[in-house]
């Protein structure tokens, strides 16, 4: 087969990936690994890297969600039972999260919920979750907010229980969040070690002066 013909095919595929993946024609967004299979065939892993080399002009990538975990080089197998989603390349940037209807106390009250769950293994129960919020949020938006994280996708409720759902898997890269809050904390810290330091110093001071000045008298 002839390079220009191999390219024309590639090109074919890739339209019919793009279409598969941006129309959403299931209650859940993206599309499952065995239909991009059925649609174009075997090779449709390499023609989705062709398409996300594309994408990334725009800021977007084809992101995977595997079941489970995937072995270091994932089978066909383990690609068919995957889902496949087009989701933003880097971050939001600050203006990008009111466009989108999102308020920033939101998208933290959604980032703390998303961290808590992953420290308690992947699964806590909504008391715990609506206590902890209620620190951080003013107390009527913690239920509203928390059905909303449940109705876009990134949490799942089964009864009392909150698991972190397709969209939280899609779109959050948990290492880089966990270790953002762990940065953030660090911060903290050092700036309140920082003012408890200054603030001795300034008690300590005062006092040798007015030691001083006692000792003159």
């Amino acid at each position: 087969m002839s390079i220009s013909k191999r390219k024309g095919i590639y090109a074919i595929k890739m339209k019919q990936a793009a279409h598969l993946l941006f129309f959403q024609r299931h209650k859940k967004p993206g599309v499952k690994g065995w239909e991009l299979h059925k649609s174009i065939g075997s090779d449709y892993p390499k023609v989705l890297e062709i398409l996300d080399e594309y994408l990334n002009t725009l800021g977007l990538q084809v992101k995977i969600v595997f079941e489970g975990e995937p072995t270091a080089k994932p089978t066909l197998d383990e690609f068919d039972k995957a889902r496949f989603y087009v989701v933003l390349r880097g971050e939001l940037q600050p203006k990008e999260p009111k466009l989108i209807g999102w308020r920033i106390d939101d998208l933290a009250g959604l980032a703390i919920t998303i961290a808590f769950i992953i420290s308690k293994k992947g699964q806590a129960s909504r008391s715990e979750v609506e206590k902890l919020l209620n620190e951080k949020l003013p107390g009527w938006k913690v239920g509203l907010n928390i059905d909303r994280y449940i109705r876009y996708g990134y949490l799942q409720q089964d009864n009392e229980q909150l698991y972190l759902d397709w969209r939280t898997r899609a779109e959050v890269d948990q290492k880089v969040l966990i270790d953002a809050l762990l940065k953030m904390g660090e911060d903290n810290k050092s700036k309140t070690d920082e003012k408890f330091t200054s603030s001795n110093e300034t008690s300590f001071e005062e006092g040798t002066n007015a030691d001083e000045d006692a000792a003159a008298d």
